[in-house]
């Protein structure tokens, strides 16, 4: 008969006291390409095994000295014994025979007697099955050292982090502190000053990417955990403003901010302040000279919706649900080639938005964009 491709010479281990038995498996399994050897008793199986590993055993069940099920208990201790098929003969049609046949270590149960084209697909099968067995094996080693290598990454990443965000931070905020001494020193020339506000606006952007490089760790890892408190929105809007004045005016650009009668939102205040931060500053960024940026709000249904508004190019449609992902800076449509900072300002403001259970979109403001933040009156469930 026809068998499926299959490598050449592999070796067939037939264990029974019949010689008959012995013969028919024997001549059967050669005519379909199979090297056969030939135990007529455990104790020469276990010898011959531990001599050259077979692919597959054909162990009859009672032999005498050692029955099928001792002979297979042991072969499957020896070296290539556990991943080998063993497929038992038995003239006993039964359940318990079956079941001690299984926990014994057989992979198959054959009962004689055995029709040579049963045989043999039974032992292609078996063999198959080791195949398969090994392949996957295989991925599971590779899935293991792929696995490792990413852990070891993302230990290497936190550990970044940790220099990035605990050796940094102090030495962003010392130059911050030395700027507003500056800039409070009224002996100093014009440009002097102007100089010191440009450090110190520099110094706090800065300290920001910091904040947000660590923020954004801990999304991966599902550890940002906003304090939700009422936050006078009002004052936080002018707060914001104020900061970024002195580059909106570098940028010949004019900064409006209206509350729209919301007095008080549900939100974690310095996780809200820093997401308008990064939206009103990428804001200005794209906005051409001696226009406006607006910041604005207003009541919705159990939210609250915080927009803001600038005059340049636009993003499309297409590329705005890209336009939040780390690291991505897109260019489309004549747009900036810069549109998305330095990638982590606008994947932060996602974060801290989602993390609030609210959303942040964009839409068209026809010249420019908008950027949409709504917030839930109620605190987001752990």
């Amino acid at each position: 008969m026809a068998s499926p491709e299959r490598p050449s010479a592999q070796t067939i281990l037939i264990v029974d006291d019949n010689e008959a038995n012995r013969a028919l498996a024997q001549s059967t399994l050669e005519d379909e390409g199979y090297r056969v050897v030939i135990a007529p008793g455990g104790e020469e199986a276990l010898a011959l095994f531990s001599r050259e590993p077979a692919d597959c055993v054909l162990l009859d069940v009672r032999m005498p000295g050692l029955d099928g099920f001792a002979v297979c208990e042991r072969l499957r201790t020896l070296p290539r014994g556990a991943d080998t098929p063993v497929l038992f003969l038995t003239a006993l049609r039964d359940i318990d025979t079956f079941d001690h046949a299984l926990r014994a270590g057989g992979d198959d149960f054959l009962t004689k007697p055995v029709r040579p084209t049963e045989l043999v697909i039974r032992v292609q099968s078996a063999l198959k099955v080791r195949r398969l067995r090994s392949e996957l094996h295989e991925h599971y080693d590779l899935l293991k050292h792929q696995r490792d290598a990413l852990l070891r990454v993302q230990l290497q990443k936190e550990r970044l982090i940790a220099f990035v965000v605990h050796d940094l931070k102090n030495p962003v905020s010392a130059m911050d502190l030395h700027a507003q001494l500056l800039v409070r020193d009224k002996t100093l020339p014009p440009d002097a000053l102007a100089a010191a506000a440009q450090i110190r606006v520099a110094a706090r952007r800065l300290g920001r990417m910091i904040l947000n490089l660590l923020d954004l760790s801990k999304g991966d890892e599902g550890k940002l955990a906003p304090r939700i408190t009422p936050v006078a929105l009002g004052p936080l809007m002018t707060q914001v403003t104020s900061e970024l004045d002195p580059m909106a005016r570098e940028h010949g650009v004019r900064l409006e901010s209206s509350r729209g009668g919301v007095d008080v939102v549900a939100a974690d205040e310095d996780l809200l302040e820093r997401t308008l931060v990064n939206l009103v500053e990428n804001a200005v960024r794209h906005a051409p000279e001696g226009t406006v940026v607006q910041l604005t709000s207003r009541r919705q249904a159990s939210a609250t919706e915080i927009r803001v508004i600038d005059a340049g190019k636009g993003i499309a449609p297409e590329l705005r649900a890209q336009i939040f992902d780390p690291f991505v800076q897109l260019k489309a449509q004549g747009a900036p080639p810069s549109r998305g900072g330095r990638g982590l300002g606008l994947a932060f403001c996602r974060l801290a938005v989602e993390a609030h259970g609210g959303t942040i979109r964009i839409e068209d403001a026809q010249p420019g964009a908008v950027f949409v933040v709504t917030l839930p009156d109620a605190a987001p469930r752990s």
